[in-house]
């Protein structure tokens, strides 16, 4: 490693920057994960990790070894030859794109850059928010200064408790401003991602980030849309996805759910969207994709009719609120709307989730037989759905049960 890459800085230390740190202080560099949740860098500065996907053991290890701590602070900054954007980039009440941690972090971060900074932003954006928002924010703060620096855009590709596919071996997209940002952010992820593509522009890479969720969004709605014909066909929807599944190409299985969830495939679409809105270039597919994804908490507490009649003073347990197997993330978790639906028709309802434990000021409780029905959204591997017992189960990963 040059100098140009031995000290890193990296805001945001949630599902993406804290392995991104951990990474980097792994092969060497000199870290400091910046969150404003004083609760996570109190944790992991005390050598306890704050997600499923990295260790406390990992932390403990770069730690000791000096090469990685937590702050509040973005002093670090000062001396960082390279500072990494990790936070989060949500939608707003009114479900458009909420830019205000991303602006919040570039404005805190341009007040103490140092000359000649690499500054690469990780978060998911709509086409031309580093050349068009980002870099203005920069500019305001820096050219007074006479500083120089450099911007690249390189999008995250985490995938929660994938033991698979992890930040060495998921080819990473690389854009920079000018080709010699795009040259350092290379060499940077050099030291600890094996596939590194260079795309021409921001936008080239701005547009593949969303454009990649916006796929799973659209086939994960097509599929439910499918688990519902077959429902009224009589026909078990995951035996004809199998038997689709055969055909060698052009074919790939998506499976039906309660719904979409998580911090990308519910939120980076509508990134898209609001971008081709904006330009006039209407993207029809995602915007019936989010219809057919909003009426899927209605369709399933209608199921649950069907199976029990008025849901009103019924007892109803819903098993898993995480949004994927074996994770303990609810971020845009398609359970809490079905769980409002539930409700909202008179069902007294109650949930299990051994990895989330506590959501929304409610306690998980245990499986047992006692309820008039069990409804199965999201099945971690370590639940034992034996203990339901004779329970009526309504699952909403089968068009039949």
């Amino acid at each position: 490693m040059d100098r140009m890459s031995k000290t890193v800085s990296i805001i945001g230390q949630g599902y993406v920057g804290l392995p991104l740190a951990i990474a980097c202080a792994k092969v060497g560099f000199k870290v400091t994960g910046i969150d404003i949740n004083s609760q996570i860098v109190e944790k992991l500065n005390q050598g306890v990790s704050t997600i499923e996907d990295i260790p406390s053991l990992d932390i403990k290890e770069v730690l000791s070894a000096g090469n990685y701590i937590a702050s509040k602070e973005y002093t670090s900054i000062n001396y960082a030859d390279t500072v990494i954007v990790c936070v989060p980039t949500p939608l707003n009440t009114k479900n458009q794109p909420d830019l205000s941690y991303l602006e919040s972090a570039v404005k805190n971060l341009a007040q103490v850059l140092k000359e000649g900074t690499l500054i690469i932003i990780e978060s998911t954006i709509a086409p031309e928010t580093t050349r068009k928002v980002l870099l203005p924010l920069i500019q305001n703060h820096v050219q007074p200064l006479n500083l120089n620096y450099h911007l690249a855009f390189s999008p995250e590709r985490i995938d929660p408790s994938n033991n698979v596919w992890n930040i060495s071996n998921t080819p990473k997209l690389v854009a920079g401003l000018d080709d010699f940002a795009c040259e350092l952010a290379c060499k940077f992820y050099s030291n600890f991602v094996q596939n590194l593509v260079k795309c021409s522009s921001l936008e080239i890479a701005e547009t593949a980030k969303l454009l990649e969720n916006s796929f799973r969004f659209v086939n994960i709605s097509f599929v439910n849309q499918i688990a519902k014909f077959c429902n009224k066909l009589g026909v078990d929807v995951n035996e004809v996805i199998n038997a689709a599944s055969t055909k060698p190409y052009g074919f790939m299985p998506f499976y039906p759910s309660a719904g979409v969830g998580g911090h990308c495939i519910p939120v980076d679409p509508m990134y898209l969207s609001s971008k081709a809105r904006e330009i006039g270039s209407a993207l029809t597919f995602i915007d019936l994709a989010e219809r057919t994804n909003l009426e899927l908490p209605v369709y399933f507490a209608e199921r649950a009719e069907s199976k029990l009649g008025d849901l009103k003073n019924k007892s109803i347990l819903i098993v898993g609120v995480a949004y994927k197997p074996n994770v303990s993330d609810v971020r845009e978790t398609p359970v809490e709307p079905l769980i409002f639906e539930l409700r909202r028709r008179g069902a007294h309802v109650v949930w299990h989730d051994d990895l989330v434990q506590v959501w929304n000021g409610e306690k998980s409780v245990k499986l047992s037989d006692k309820y008039d029905l069990a409804i199965l959204t999201t099945v971690h591997s370590s639940m034992d759905l034996g203990q339901l017992g004779k329970s009526p189960i309504l699952d909403t990963r089968n068009s039949l049960n």
